[in-house]
């Protein structure tokens, strides 16, 4: 029991931090717009309509000026950034020698595997 909750947490916490609870949101706000749009317009309108960002629904001002002010707190102030030190003027990069497994003698597909043996001939049908 414990362990689902856990992965639900999990779950929870993952839809959060990469902001897919707006998109769920934002997405039950198009289908509601849709559906009180459909009993008055084609369905052609309907979608015009909600798309155009000329007619939001209150659930879509709400789900903008949220993520307004969730874009606001998480600037990351100048002296949080990485610093990474200079890299220096001779740079190279040196292969490692060879290492091979094997001994230094060469195998041929001939030595390594025993050719199939040859089925005998078949007679011919009476």
């Amino acid at each position: 029991m414990l362990a689902r909750w856990a992965k639900n947490f999990i779950i929870a916490t993952l839809v959060v931090l990469t902001g897919a609870h707006w998109a769920a949101l934002q997405s039950v706000a198009w289908t509601t717009m849709l559906a009180n749009n459909l009993r008055t317009q084609s369905v052609a309108e309907a979608v015009a309509q909600i798309f155009d960002g000329e007619h939001p629904c209150p659930l879509c001002r709400a789900i903008a000026a949220a993520k307004k002010s969730e874009k606001k707190s998480e600037a990351v102030s100048p002296a949080l950034k990485m610093e990474f030190l200079p890299a220096p003027e001779r740079f190279a990069m040196i292969a490692p020698e060879p290492v091979s497994a094997y001994s230094p003698m060469t195998f041929s597909t001939d030595s390594t595997f025993p050719k199939p043996p040859v089925p005998p001939p078949r007679g011919r049908p009476v």
